[in-house]
């Protein structure tokens, strides 16, 4: 699993985003993911789970180690689960 940090544990870029649609019909679902550990993790995550086809906003928490998906639909998690482990995390399951 790749890391974006130095190996004194600061961060090699910090950004932070989060992408934000209000929409009256969607559904939140929260996932647990492995191996973030600053800003540029959360900054990653937040673009590469955005670019998914019905991903309306995502909100990445590091400290919990989780990322709050809103959809339109139901999500597809083996494609969740894909575009994290290519951004270098893994995705350890659904809390919510």
């Amino acid at each position: 699993m790749s890391n974006c940090c130095t190996p004194d544990g600061s961060c090699q870029t910090n950004g932070a985003q989060s992408t934000t649609t209000a929409v009256a019909d969607s559904r939140t679902t929260v996932y647990a993911i492995a191996g973030m550990t600053c800003g540029h993790c959360k900054a990653t995550l937040t673009k590469a789970i955005g670019e998914i086809d019905g991903v309306l906003s995502v909100e990445v928490d590091v400290e919990a180690g989780t990322a709050s998906v809103v959809s339109a639909d139901e999500l597809d998690d083996a494609k969740i689960a894909e575009v994290v482990d290519e951004a270098g995390y893994e995705l350890t399951g659904r809390t919510a």
